[in-house]
Protein backbone atom coordinates (compact mmCIF):
# COMPACT_ATOMS: atom_id res chain seq x y z
CA UNK A 1 0.00 0.00 0.00
CA UNK A 2 1.50 3.46 -0.73
CA UNK A 3 2.31 5.89 1.86
CA UNK A 4 0.54 8.70 0.25
CA UNK A 5 -3.64 9.14 0.91
CA UNK A 6 -5.80 11.35 -0.95
CA UNK A 7 -8.84 13.43 0.56
CA UNK A 8 -11.36 15.50 -1.21
CA UNK A 9 -13.62 17.58 1.06
CA UNK A 10 -16.19 19.89 0.40
CA UNK A 11 -17.00 22.79 2.93
CA UNK A 12 -19.51 25.25 4.22
CA UNK A 13 -19.55 27.43 7.18
CA UNK A 14 -21.77 29.66 8.66
CA UNK A 15 -24.92 29.78 6.39
CA UNK A 16 -27.21 31.05 8.84
CA UNK A 17 -30.30 29.90 6.96
CA UNK A 18 -29.18 31.31 3.44
CA UNK A 19 -31.40 28.35 1.73
CA UNK A 20 -31.56 30.53 -1.68
CA UNK A 21 -28.80 32.38 -3.35
CA UNK A 22 -27.88 35.34 -1.49
CA UNK A 23 -26.89 39.26 -3.17
CA UNK A 24 -23.14 39.18 -3.92
CA UNK A 25 -21.08 42.11 -5.31
CA UNK A 26 -17.89 42.25 -6.87
CA UNK A 27 -15.51 45.04 -9.01
CA UNK A 28 -13.77 45.20 -11.70
CA UNK A 29 -10.75 47.49 -12.82
CA UNK A 30 -11.30 48.06 -16.73
CA UNK A 31 -9.19 50.90 -18.55
CA UNK A 32 -8.50 52.51 -15.31
CA UNK A 33 -12.19 52.75 -13.86
CA UNK A 34 -13.90 50.78 -11.49
CA UNK A 35 -17.10 48.85 -12.07
CA UNK A 36 -19.37 47.13 -9.66
CA UNK A 37 -20.66 43.98 -10.42
CA UNK A 38 -23.91 42.63 -8.47
CA UNK A 39 -25.68 39.64 -8.96
CA UNK A 40 -26.52 36.40 -6.49
CA UNK A 41 -24.55 33.62 -5.26
CA UNK A 42 -24.84 30.14 -3.83
CA UNK A 43 -28.12 28.62 -1.95
CA UNK A 44 -28.47 25.12 -0.84
CA UNK A 45 -29.76 23.76 -4.59
CA UNK A 46 -26.55 25.03 -5.90
CA UNK A 47 -24.71 23.76 -3.12
CA UNK A 48 -26.25 20.62 -3.33
CA UNK A 49 -25.19 20.14 -7.25
CA UNK A 50 -22.08 20.52 -6.74
CA UNK A 51 -21.52 19.06 -3.50
CA UNK A 52 -22.80 16.11 -5.73
CA UNK A 53 -20.33 16.91 -8.26
CA UNK A 54 -17.31 16.56 -6.41
CA UNK A 55 -19.03 13.54 -4.38
CA UNK A 56 -19.14 11.42 -7.95
CA UNK A 57 -15.53 12.69 -9.18
CA UNK A 58 -14.18 11.55 -5.72
CA UNK A 59 -15.85 8.27 -6.08
CA UNK A 60 -14.64 8.02 -9.88
CA UNK A 61 -11.41 8.26 -8.79
CA UNK A 62 -11.35 6.24 -5.84
CA UNK A 63 -11.08 8.43 -3.51
CA UNK A 64 -12.44 9.10 0.04
CA UNK A 65 -14.48 12.24 0.01
CA UNK A 66 -16.33 14.32 2.91
CA UNK A 67 -18.66 16.80 3.30
CA UNK A 68 -18.20 18.99 6.55
CA UNK A 69 -20.29 21.65 7.75
CA UNK A 70 -18.03 24.55 10.14
CA UNK A 71 -21.17 25.27 12.58
CA UNK A 72 -23.80 28.07 12.51
CA UNK A 73 -26.80 26.70 10.23
CA UNK A 74 -29.10 28.21 12.63
CA UNK A 75 -30.51 32.30 12.39
CA UNK A 76 -29.96 35.17 9.85
CA UNK A 77 -33.14 34.54 7.52
CA UNK A 78 -36.55 34.73 7.57
CA UNK A 79 -36.57 31.16 7.34
CA UNK A 80 -35.31 30.46 10.50
CA UNK A 81 -37.76 32.97 12.00
CA UNK A 82 -40.53 31.42 10.53
CA UNK A 83 -39.45 27.38 10.86
CA UNK A 84 -37.11 27.59 13.88
CA UNK A 85 -34.63 25.21 12.62
CA UNK A 86 -37.10 22.60 11.10
CA UNK A 87 -36.06 23.90 7.97
CA UNK A 88 -32.25 23.92 8.53
CA UNK A 89 -32.43 20.24 9.62
CA UNK A 90 -34.93 19.06 6.42
CA UNK A 91 -32.36 21.23 4.02
CA UNK A 92 -29.07 19.92 5.42
CA UNK A 93 -30.42 16.13 5.63
CA UNK A 94 -30.93 16.49 1.31
CA UNK A 95 -27.05 17.79 1.44
CA UNK A 96 -25.90 14.93 3.45
CA UNK A 97 -23.11 16.04 5.18
CA UNK A 98 -21.11 13.64 7.17
CA UNK A 99 -20.49 15.64 10.41
CA UNK A 100 -21.38 19.40 11.41
CA UNK A 101 -19.88 21.18 14.56
CA UNK A 102 -21.79 22.82 16.87
CA UNK A 103 -22.43 26.57 16.60
CA UNK A 104 -22.80 29.64 18.73
CA UNK A 105 -26.05 30.12 17.01
CA UNK A 106 -27.10 26.54 17.49
CA UNK A 107 -27.49 27.35 21.33
CA UNK A 108 -28.69 30.92 21.05
CA UNK A 109 -31.71 30.14 22.66
CA UNK A 110 -30.75 27.16 24.86
CA UNK A 111 -30.58 23.81 24.87
CA UNK A 112 -33.74 22.88 23.12
CA UNK A 113 -33.76 24.00 19.58
CA UNK A 114 -30.78 21.87 19.21
CA UNK A 115 -32.52 18.68 20.69
CA UNK A 116 -35.21 19.22 17.96
CA UNK A 117 -32.26 19.71 15.72
CA UNK A 118 -30.98 16.11 16.44
CA UNK A 119 -34.05 14.40 16.89
CA UNK A 120 -34.16 15.55 12.62
CA UNK A 121 -30.42 15.16 10.92
CA UNK A 122 -29.43 12.11 10.18
CA UNK A 123 -25.93 13.23 10.29
CA UNK A 124 -23.89 13.63 13.84
CA UNK A 125 -23.98 16.81 15.40
CA UNK A 126 -20.02 17.52 16.82
CA UNK A 127 -19.86 19.61 20.06
CA UNK A 128 -16.40 17.20 21.78
CA UNK A 129 -16.03 20.03 24.21
CA UNK A 130 -19.49 20.22 25.45
CA UNK A 131 -19.51 18.59 28.58
CA UNK A 132 -22.96 17.55 29.49
CA UNK A 133 -22.27 15.28 32.75
CA UNK A 134 -24.06 17.83 35.17
CA UNK A 135 -26.76 17.84 33.12
CA UNK A 136 -30.26 17.71 34.17
CA UNK A 137 -31.44 13.80 33.91
CA UNK A 138 -35.18 15.08 33.67
CA UNK A 139 -35.67 17.90 31.96
CA UNK A 140 -36.95 17.59 28.59
CA UNK A 141 -34.58 19.34 26.13
CA UNK A 142 -31.84 16.77 27.73
CA UNK A 143 -29.07 16.07 25.48
CA UNK A 144 -27.13 13.62 27.02
CA UNK A 145 -26.64 10.44 25.56
CA UNK A 146 -28.68 11.69 22.12
CA UNK A 147 -27.52 9.17 19.21
CA UNK A 148 -26.63 12.05 16.69
CA UNK A 149 -24.97 13.99 19.17
CA UNK A 150 -20.44 13.25 19.43
CA UNK A 151 -19.76 15.09 22.81
CA UNK A 152 -17.37 15.41 25.83
CA UNK A 153 -16.55 12.51 27.40
CA UNK A 154 -15.38 13.47 30.95
CA UNK A 155 -14.09 9.77 31.80
CA UNK A 156 -11.72 10.17 29.07
CA UNK A 157 -11.84 13.69 28.84
CA UNK A 158 -11.98 13.91 25.30
CA UNK A 159 -13.74 14.68 22.23
CA UNK A 160 -15.84 11.44 21.31
CA UNK A 161 -14.65 11.05 17.73
CA UNK A 162 -16.33 9.88 14.38
CA UNK A 163 -13.95 7.28 12.95
CA UNK A 164 -14.29 6.68 9.29
CA UNK A 165 -12.63 3.62 7.79
CA UNK A 166 -9.33 5.53 5.41
CA UNK A 167 -7.81 3.06 3.10
CA UNK A 168 -5.95 0.99 5.12
CA UNK A 169 -6.18 3.07 8.37
CA UNK A 170 -9.00 5.12 9.97
CA UNK A 171 -9.34 8.91 9.93
CA UNK A 172 -11.18 10.82 12.92
CA UNK A 173 -12.99 13.75 12.75
CA UNK A 174 -13.79 15.57 16.49
CA UNK A 175 -15.78 18.86 16.71
CA UNK A 176 -14.78 21.75 18.65
CA UNK A 177 -16.62 25.29 19.23
CA UNK A 178 -15.98 27.93 21.35
CA UNK A 179 -15.12 27.60 24.93
CA UNK A 180 -16.30 30.64 25.73
CA UNK A 181 -20.15 29.72 24.46
CA UNK A 182 -21.94 31.10 27.81
CA UNK A 183 -20.79 34.65 26.63
CA UNK A 184 -21.67 34.74 23.22
CA UNK A 185 -24.55 32.13 23.44
CA UNK A 186 -27.12 30.99 25.54
CA UNK A 187 -26.77 27.35 26.55
CA UNK A 188 -28.88 25.61 29.75
CA UNK A 189 -26.85 26.52 33.38
CA UNK A 190 -25.93 22.76 33.44
CA UNK A 191 -24.41 22.78 29.81
CA UNK A 192 -20.62 23.53 30.05
CA UNK A 193 -17.51 23.70 27.74
CA UNK A 194 -14.40 22.37 28.15
CA UNK A 195 -11.12 24.23 27.01
CA UNK A 196 -10.61 23.88 23.64
CA UNK A 197 -6.85 23.87 23.04
CA UNK A 198 -6.65 21.33 25.95
CA UNK A 199 -9.66 18.86 25.15
CA UNK A 200 -8.12 18.73 21.43
CA UNK A 201 -4.59 18.14 22.71
CA UNK A 202 -5.95 14.91 25.07
CA UNK A 203 -8.01 13.80 22.37
CA UNK A 204 -5.14 13.27 19.80
CA UNK A 205 -3.25 11.75 22.26
CA UNK A 206 -5.71 9.28 22.94
CA UNK A 207 -6.41 8.57 19.29
CA UNK A 208 -1.98 8.37 18.59
CA UNK A 209 -2.58 5.86 21.09
CA UNK A 210 -4.89 3.70 18.70
CA UNK A 211 -2.74 4.17 15.89
CA UNK A 212 -5.11 7.00 14.13
CA UNK A 213 -3.37 9.60 12.45
CA UNK A 214 -5.45 10.80 10.18
CA UNK A 215 -7.16 13.85 12.05
CA UNK A 216 -9.71 16.13 10.62
CA UNK A 217 -10.75 19.05 13.66
CA UNK A 218 -14.28 20.74 12.31
CA UNK A 219 -13.91 23.61 14.11
CA UNK A 220 -16.24 26.81 15.00
CA UNK A 221 -13.59 28.32 16.95
CA UNK A 222 -12.83 31.48 14.31
CA UNK A 223 -9.75 31.76 12.01
CA UNK A 224 -7.66 33.64 15.09
CA UNK A 225 -8.58 30.93 16.98
CA UNK A 226 -8.00 28.32 14.25
CA UNK A 227 -4.37 29.47 14.42
CA UNK A 228 -3.52 29.04 18.07
CA UNK A 229 -5.21 25.58 17.46
CA UNK A 230 -2.77 24.78 14.69
CA UNK A 231 -0.12 26.30 16.68
CA UNK A 232 -0.10 24.70 20.23
CA UNK A 233 -1.31 21.44 19.68
CA UNK A 234 0.61 18.82 17.16
CA UNK A 235 -0.77 16.01 15.28
CA UNK A 236 -4.24 17.92 13.66
CA UNK A 237 -4.07 16.69 10.21
CA UNK A 238 -6.13 19.66 8.50
CA UNK A 239 -8.73 22.45 10.07
CA UNK A 240 -12.39 22.85 8.82
CA UNK A 241 -13.30 26.12 10.53
CA UNK A 242 -15.98 28.58 10.52
CA UNK A 243 -17.56 31.01 13.18
CA UNK A 244 -15.37 34.19 11.65
CA UNK A 245 -16.73 34.39 8.46
CA UNK A 246 -13.59 34.39 6.56
CA UNK A 247 -13.42 33.91 2.74
CA UNK A 248 -9.92 32.57 1.83
CA UNK A 249 -8.83 32.79 -1.09
CA UNK A 250 -7.31 35.46 -3.31
CA UNK A 251 -9.73 37.82 -4.48
CA UNK A 252 -7.95 41.21 -4.69
CA UNK A 253 -9.07 41.34 -8.45
CA UNK A 254 -12.46 41.26 -8.05
CA UNK A 255 -12.54 43.55 -5.21
CA UNK A 256 -12.76 40.75 -2.16
CA UNK A 257 -10.35 39.47 -0.08
CA UNK A 258 -6.73 38.65 -0.76
CA UNK A 259 -5.71 35.92 1.90
CA UNK A 260 -4.12 32.35 1.46
CA UNK A 261 -6.96 29.59 1.25
CA UNK A 262 -5.38 26.91 3.47
CA UNK A 263 -3.34 29.03 5.55
CA UNK A 264 -0.70 26.88 7.41
CA UNK A 265 0.94 26.87 10.83
CA UNK A 266 2.61 24.26 12.73
CA UNK A 267 2.29 22.19 9.52
CA UNK A 268 -1.70 22.27 9.60
CA UNK A 269 -3.54 23.99 6.85
CA UNK A 270 -6.43 25.66 8.01
CA UNK A 271 -9.93 25.99 5.65
CA UNK A 272 -12.97 28.54 5.65
CA UNK A 273 -15.05 29.12 3.46
CA UNK A 274 -16.84 32.55 3.97
CA UNK A 275 -20.25 32.42 5.11
CA UNK A 276 -24.10 32.71 4.18
CA UNK A 277 -23.93 29.36 2.04
CA UNK A 278 -22.28 31.75 -0.58
CA UNK A 279 -19.25 30.16 -1.62
CA UNK A 280 -18.01 26.69 -1.24
CA UNK A 281 -14.51 24.83 -0.46
CA UNK A 282 -13.40 22.36 -2.20
CA UNK A 283 -10.08 20.87 -1.71
CA UNK A 284 -7.96 17.84 -2.34
CA UNK A 285 -5.49 16.67 0.24
CA UNK A 286 -2.34 14.29 -0.01
CA UNK A 287 -1.66 12.83 3.33
CA UNK A 288 1.55 10.75 4.07
CA UNK A 289 1.45 7.52 6.81
CA UNK A 290 1.48 10.09 9.68
CA UNK A 291 -0.87 12.07 9.18
CA UNK A 292 0.74 15.00 7.82
CA UNK A 293 -0.64 17.09 4.72
CA UNK A 294 2.58 17.21 2.18
CA UNK A 295 0.30 19.14 -0.22
CA UNK A 296 -3.32 20.32 -1.15
CA UNK A 297 -4.87 21.76 -4.36
CA UNK A 298 -8.31 23.74 -3.61
CA UNK A 299 -10.08 26.78 -2.76
CA UNK A 300 -13.63 28.46 -2.61
CA UNK A 301 -15.86 29.14 -5.45
CA UNK A 302 -18.89 31.20 -6.04
CA UNK A 303 -21.92 30.01 -7.52
CA UNK A 304 -23.48 32.93 -9.65
CA UNK A 305 -26.34 33.67 -11.20
CA UNK A 306 -26.35 33.95 -15.45
CA UNK A 307 -27.55 37.48 -15.04
CA UNK A 308 -25.01 40.17 -13.25
CA UNK A 309 -25.93 43.58 -13.21
CA UNK A 310 -23.26 46.66 -14.21
CA UNK A 311 -22.69 50.11 -12.61
CA UNK A 312 -20.15 52.54 -12.17
CA UNK A 313 -20.09 55.95 -10.16
CA UNK A 314 -18.72 57.96 -12.93
CA UNK A 315 -21.23 56.97 -15.90
CA UNK A 316 -24.45 56.66 -15.66
CA UNK A 317 -24.89 54.82 -19.17
CA UNK A 318 -22.40 52.00 -19.74
CA UNK A 319 -22.12 50.79 -23.24
CA UNK A 320 -23.48 47.04 -23.81
CA UNK A 321 -20.27 45.65 -25.53
CA UNK A 322 -17.98 46.58 -22.13
CA UNK A 323 -21.30 45.37 -19.82
CA UNK A 324 -20.93 41.73 -21.41
CA UNK A 325 -17.05 41.98 -21.29
CA UNK A 326 -17.07 42.59 -18.03
CA UNK A 327 -19.80 39.66 -17.19
CA UNK A 328 -17.71 37.23 -19.38
CA UNK A 329 -14.33 38.33 -17.27
CA UNK A 330 -16.03 38.11 -14.09
CA UNK A 331 -18.23 34.69 -15.17
CA UNK A 332 -14.45 33.22 -16.26
CA UNK A 333 -13.01 33.70 -12.95
CA UNK A 334 -11.41 30.60 -11.76
CA UNK A 335 -13.47 31.24 -8.45
CA UNK A 336 -16.72 31.07 -10.01
CA UNK A 337 -18.96 28.27 -11.18
CA UNK A 338 -22.65 28.21 -12.13
CA UNK A 339 -25.95 28.52 -11.77
CA UNK A 340 -26.59 24.73 -11.72
CA UNK A 341 -28.50 23.52 -9.55
CA UNK A 342 -30.30 20.33 -7.43
CA UNK A 343 -33.54 20.40 -8.98
CA UNK A 344 -34.78 18.20 -5.74
CA UNK A 345 -33.73 20.62 -3.39
CA UNK A 346 -35.10 23.76 -5.29
CA UNK A 347 -38.76 22.52 -5.53
CA UNK A 348 -38.76 21.74 -1.64
CA UNK A 349 -37.68 25.49 -0.92
CA UNK A 350 -40.46 26.65 -3.60
CA UNK A 351 -43.13 24.28 -1.94
CA UNK A 352 -42.90 23.56 1.54
CA UNK A 353 -40.82 26.92 2.31
CA UNK A 354 -40.60 29.71 0.30
CA UNK A 355 -44.32 30.52 0.52
CA UNK A 356 -44.61 31.74 3.97
CA UNK A 357 -41.75 34.70 3.16
CA UNK A 358 -43.94 36.02 -0.25
CA UNK A 359 -46.11 38.41 2.08
CA UNK A 360 -43.50 39.80 4.10
CA UNK A 361 -41.44 40.17 1.12
CA UNK A 362 -44.22 42.47 -0.88
CA UNK A 363 -44.13 44.94 2.78
CA UNK A 364 -42.16 47.80 1.14
CA UNK A 365 -40.44 50.19 3.39
CA UNK A 366 -38.42 52.53 1.93
CA UNK A 367 -36.17 52.93 -1.29
CA UNK A 368 -32.48 53.32 0.21
CA UNK A 369 -30.60 55.34 -2.31
CA UNK A 370 -27.05 53.91 -1.85
CA UNK A 371 -25.31 51.15 -0.52
CA UNK A 372 -24.44 50.74 3.27
CA UNK A 373 -21.45 48.46 3.91
CA UNK A 374 -21.58 46.52 6.81
CA UNK A 375 -18.54 45.18 8.10
CA UNK A 376 -17.95 44.50 11.91
CA UNK A 377 -13.99 46.02 12.29
CA UNK A 378 -12.98 49.54 11.21
CA UNK A 379 -10.52 49.11 7.85
CA UNK A 380 -8.74 51.12 5.63
CA UNK A 381 -11.71 51.19 3.07
CA UNK A 382 -14.20 51.89 6.46
CA UNK A 383 -12.30 53.89 8.59
CA UNK A 384 -15.25 54.46 10.93
CA UNK A 385 -16.82 50.84 10.59
CA UNK A 386 -20.10 49.56 9.71
CA UNK A 387 -22.16 52.01 7.64
CA UNK A 388 -25.46 50.65 8.89
CA UNK A 389 -25.24 49.94 12.55
CA UNK A 390 -25.03 53.26 13.43
CA UNK A 391 -28.37 53.62 11.64
CA UNK A 392 -29.35 51.03 13.71
CA UNK A 393 -28.10 52.44 17.23
CA UNK A 394 -29.75 55.40 15.89
CA UNK A 395 -33.33 53.74 15.53
CA UNK A 396 -33.19 52.53 19.16
CA UNK A 397 -32.40 55.18 20.59
CA UNK A 398 -35.96 57.55 18.56
CA UNK A 399 -37.68 54.03 20.00
CA UNK A 400 -36.71 54.45 23.00
CA UNK A 401 -37.18 58.07 23.90
CA UNK A 402 -40.95 57.99 24.39
CA UNK A 403 -40.67 55.42 27.14
CA UNK A 404 -37.51 57.08 28.69
CA UNK A 405 -37.41 60.91 28.22
CA UNK A 406 -34.25 61.68 29.52
CA UNK A 407 -31.76 59.07 27.39
CA UNK A 408 -28.62 59.82 26.77
CA UNK A 409 -27.20 57.37 24.22
CA UNK A 410 -27.87 53.75 22.11
CA UNK A 411 -25.35 51.15 22.17
CA UNK A 412 -25.35 48.14 19.37
CA UNK A 413 -22.47 45.40 19.10
CA UNK A 414 -21.73 44.84 15.37
CA UNK A 415 -22.60 41.00 15.37
CA UNK A 416 -26.08 42.15 16.13
CA UNK A 417 -26.39 43.06 12.44
CA UNK A 418 -25.92 40.73 10.14
CA UNK A 419 -25.83 41.71 6.52
CA UNK A 420 -25.21 45.32 4.45
CA UNK A 421 -28.24 47.50 3.60
CA UNK A 422 -28.42 47.52 -0.07
CA UNK A 423 -29.20 50.11 -2.53
CA UNK A 424 -33.12 49.83 -3.35
CA UNK A 425 -36.50 48.67 -2.06
CA UNK A 426 -36.16 47.98 1.65
CA UNK A 427 -38.69 45.25 2.55
CA UNK A 428 -40.20 44.01 5.69
CA UNK A 429 -38.24 40.71 5.08
CA UNK A 430 -35.03 42.20 4.60
CA UNK A 431 -34.85 43.44 7.96
CA UNK A 432 -35.99 40.53 9.49
CA UNK A 433 -34.77 38.33 7.65
CA UNK A 434 -31.48 39.61 6.70
CA UNK A 435 -30.31 42.45 8.04
CA UNK A 436 -31.38 42.39 11.86
CA UNK A 437 -32.94 38.43 12.47
CA UNK A 438 -32.37 38.35 15.88
CA UNK A 439 -36.02 39.92 17.51
CA UNK A 440 -33.99 40.58 21.02
CA UNK A 441 -35.87 43.21 23.31
CA UNK A 442 -34.77 46.79 23.79
CA UNK A 443 -33.32 47.64 27.45
CA UNK A 444 -33.02 50.62 28.84
CA UNK A 445 -30.17 51.16 31.94
CA UNK A 446 -28.44 53.87 33.82
CA UNK A 447 -25.08 54.11 34.37
CA UNK A 448 -22.18 55.77 35.52
CA UNK A 449 -19.66 56.82 32.65
CA UNK A 450 -16.67 55.22 33.54
CA UNK A 451 -18.51 52.23 33.32
CA UNK A 452 -19.17 53.08 29.77
CA UNK A 453 -16.00 53.78 28.64
CA UNK A 454 -14.83 50.38 30.34
CA UNK A 455 -17.26 48.46 28.69
CA UNK A 456 -16.59 49.88 24.91
CA UNK A 457 -12.79 49.29 25.53
CA UNK A 458 -13.32 45.53 26.90
CA UNK A 459 -15.87 44.73 23.65
CA UNK A 460 -13.21 46.63 21.44
CA UNK A 461 -10.31 44.58 23.03
CA UNK A 462 -12.63 41.59 22.51
CA UNK A 463 -13.41 42.26 19.20
CA UNK A 464 -9.90 42.64 18.39
CA UNK A 465 -7.95 39.94 20.66
CA UNK A 466 -6.21 42.91 22.03
CA UNK A 467 -4.61 41.41 25.41
CA UNK A 468 -7.38 39.06 25.32
CA UNK A 469 -8.82 36.07 23.74
CA UNK A 470 -12.09 37.15 22.18
CA UNK A 471 -15.09 35.22 20.78
CA UNK A 472 -14.86 37.02 17.36
CA UNK A 473 -15.48 40.64 15.93
CA UNK A 474 -19.08 40.91 16.25
CA UNK A 475 -18.65 42.15 19.82
CA UNK A 476 -17.47 45.67 18.37
CA UNK A 477 -19.50 48.78 20.11
CA UNK A 478 -21.76 50.92 17.45
CA UNK A 479 -23.09 53.91 19.33
CA UNK A 480 -25.65 56.63 18.77
CA UNK A 481 -25.25 59.64 20.75
CA UNK A 482 -21.78 59.31 22.03
CA UNK A 483 -18.60 59.32 20.29
CA UNK A 484 -15.17 58.06 21.32
CA UNK A 485 -11.57 57.05 20.22
CA UNK A 486 -9.97 53.96 20.57
CA UNK A 487 -5.91 53.79 20.35
CA UNK A 488 -5.25 50.14 20.61
CA UNK A 489 -1.58 50.85 21.41
CA UNK A 490 -2.73 52.20 24.75
CA UNK A 491 -2.15 50.02 27.68
CA UNK A 492 -4.69 47.98 28.64
CA UNK A 493 -7.22 50.16 30.93
CA UNK A 494 -6.08 53.63 28.49
CA UNK A 495 -7.29 52.93 25.16
CA UNK A 496 -10.55 55.11 25.15
CA UNK A 497 -8.42 58.54 24.85
CA UNK A 498 -11.41 60.47 23.82
CA UNK A 499 -15.18 60.05 24.60
CA UNK A 500 -18.24 62.92 24.23
CA UNK A 501 -21.74 62.46 24.98
CA UNK A 502 -24.44 64.13 23.08
CA UNK A 503 -26.81 66.52 25.28
CA UNK A 504 -28.15 69.94 25.07
CA UNK A 505 -28.26 69.98 21.11
CA UNK A 506 -24.10 69.88 21.97
CA UNK A 507 -21.43 67.46 21.93
CA UNK A 508 -19.99 67.28 25.40
CA UNK A 509 -17.39 65.33 27.83
CA UNK A 510 -18.10 62.52 29.00
CA UNK A 511 -17.68 62.29 32.76
CA UNK A 512 -16.95 59.36 35.12
CA UNK A 513 -18.84 59.45 37.85
CA UNK A 514 -22.18 61.24 36.63
CA UNK A 515 -24.90 58.83 36.00
CA UNK A 516 -26.33 58.51 31.75
CA UNK A 517 -29.30 56.59 30.61
CA UNK A 518 -28.64 53.93 27.28
CA UNK A 519 -30.59 51.66 25.52
CA UNK A 520 -29.47 48.18 24.51
CA UNK A 521 -30.70 44.97 22.98
CA UNK A 522 -31.19 42.31 25.55
CA UNK A 523 -28.09 40.70 24.49
CA UNK A 524 -26.01 43.28 25.12
CA UNK A 525 -27.55 44.52 28.30
CA UNK A 526 -26.94 40.79 29.43
CA UNK A 527 -23.12 41.92 29.76
CA UNK A 528 -22.00 38.98 27.03
CA UNK A 529 -18.76 39.11 24.42
CA UNK A 530 -16.76 42.00 26.62
CA UNK A 531 -20.03 43.77 27.49
CA UNK A 532 -19.77 42.88 31.39
CA UNK A 533 -19.23 45.96 32.97
CA UNK A 534 -22.50 46.98 31.94
CA UNK A 535 -24.03 44.45 34.31
CA UNK A 536 -22.88 47.56 37.28
CA UNK A 537 -25.93 49.72 36.18
CA UNK A 538 -27.61 51.16 38.64
CA UNK A 539 -30.49 49.68 36.97
CA UNK A 540 -31.87 47.75 33.86
CA UNK A 541 -35.66 48.10 32.50
CA UNK A 542 -36.84 46.20 29.41
CA UNK A 543 -39.24 47.89 26.95
CA UNK A 544 -42.55 46.17 26.78
CA UNK A 545 -43.87 45.16 22.83
CA UNK A 546 -40.14 45.99 21.03
CA UNK A 547 -37.42 44.51 19.68
CA UNK A 548 -34.72 45.52 17.60
CA UNK A 549 -36.29 44.87 14.26
CA UNK A 550 -39.55 46.40 15.00
CA UNK A 551 -37.32 49.65 16.13
CA UNK A 552 -35.41 49.69 12.82
CA UNK A 553 -38.54 49.29 10.80
CA UNK A 554 -40.36 51.97 12.89
CA UNK A 555 -37.43 54.35 11.95
CA UNK A 556 -37.22 53.43 8.42
CA UNK A 557 -41.16 54.32 8.50
CA UNK A 558 -40.87 57.24 9.49
CA UNK A 559 -37.20 58.50 8.90
CA UNK A 560 -36.14 56.64 5.92
CA UNK A 561 -35.80 59.09 3.75
CA UNK A 562 -32.85 60.49 6.06
CA UNK A 563 -30.71 57.11 5.46
CA UNK A 564 -28.43 58.20 2.63
CA UNK A 565 -28.02 61.96 2.98
CA UNK A 566 -25.62 61.40 6.30
CA UNK A 567 -22.92 58.97 7.25
CA UNK A 568 -23.05 58.73 11.33
CA UNK A 569 -19.41 59.38 11.95
CA UNK A 570 -18.76 58.30 16.00
CA UNK A 571 -15.62 56.43 15.73
CA UNK A 572 -12.33 56.98 16.09
CA UNK A 573 -10.20 53.72 15.54
CA UNK A 574 -6.31 53.35 15.76
CA UNK A 575 -5.66 49.53 15.69
CA UNK A 576 -2.70 47.45 18.14
CA UNK A 577 -1.47 45.30 14.83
Amino acid sequence: MSNSYRLSIAHINDTHSNFEPTQVKFSLLEQGQTYQLSTRSGGYARLGYQINQARQQAKQQQKPFLFLHGGDSFQGTLYFREFQGQANSHLLNLLSPDAMVLGNHEIDAGNSPVKAFLNRIEFPLLAGNMDLSQEDETKQSKLRDHPQLLDYCVKDQIAKPLIKPFYDTHMAIIGITLDQMPLIARPDPDTLFVNAIETTKRTIAALHKQGIKHIIVLSHLGLDQDKELAEKVDGISAIIGGHSHTLQGQFADIGLSDMPYGETVNNTPIFHAGKYAETLGLVELTLDENGRVSHFDGDNFFMLDDTIDVTCDNEANIAEPLKIALCQKLAQHKNMLGSQQDDNIDAVIASQYRPALIALENQILAHIPKDFVHTRLPSKHFPHGSEIAPWVSRSMFKATQPHEPKLDFALHNAGGVRQSLNKGQLSVADVLGRILPFELPLVTYQIQGKYIVEMLESAINAATNNGVIGTGAGSFPYPYGIRYSYDGKQASGQRIVNIEVYQQEQWQPLHPEQLYIGVSSAYTASGREGYDAILKAIWQQPIANKTLPEAFIDFVNQYGYKIGQQQILNINYISHR
